[in-house]
């Protein structure tokens, strides 16, 4: 089956998922809560509302309950500073019109945030699928290059379903007109 489209085009979702706000959030309540406490317990002030802390004694409960807090403060910061960048997002595009493949991520600030990997299509070898299941479950597409290492082309995070991992590894192959392994 041969494409009539000249660029094929997929959006990858990067930090912003709704799993990361959530761990995002629920950490910062964590954290800002156990500090809370503990700074209680050094204060004699109850600065928590929904809970008495009268009973807590800053050594050594106050201490650890100032340490958790700190730790998961900066955790949660983390974690906002990652969703607020939009780490690993980016794009796949492949063009027939300037015969090249774009591979694009956004990375961490400074001087390599912006990941590009670009070959010509007469490089691409093949779109390789990798299936595995179990505790670890992994579902991945990767693009083989000639004389370079595999690129994974599907996000982190949570896997895909199969369908979706075969529909996407199917069309991609038939666009390129290269071979599928791995399925």
């Amino acid at each position: 089956m041969v494409s009539d489209k000249l660029i094929f085009y997929q959006n990858v979702l990067g930090s912003r998922r709704l799993s990361n706000f959530f761990w995002a959030l629920v950490t910062m309540i964590g954290g800002v809560g156990f500090l809370l406490a503990g700074l209680s317990s050094y204060l004699n002030i109850n600065l928590l509302i929904v809970s008495d802390i009268s009973s807590l004694q800053f050594i050594p409960q106050g201490i650890a309950l100032m340490f958790y807090g700190i730790t998961g403060s900066l955790l949660s910061l983390y974690q906002w500073f990652m969703i607020f960048l939009n780490i690993g997002s980016g794009y796949n595009e492949f063009n027939k019109e300037t015969n090249v493949a774009t591979i694009f991520r956004w990375g961490f600030p400074g001087k390599n945030r912006r990941i590009e990997f670009i070959c010509p299509l007469e490089d691409v070898k093949a779109i390789r699928a990798e299936i595995r299941d179990g505790i670890n479950t992994k579902r991945k597409l990767y693009l083989k290059v000639k004389n370079k290492r595999d690129i994974p082309l599907t996000r982190i995070g949570q896997p895909i379903s199969l369908s979706d991992l075969e529909n996407q590894a199917a069309e991609l192959a038939s666009f390129l007109s290269v071979p599928l392994e791995g399925i």
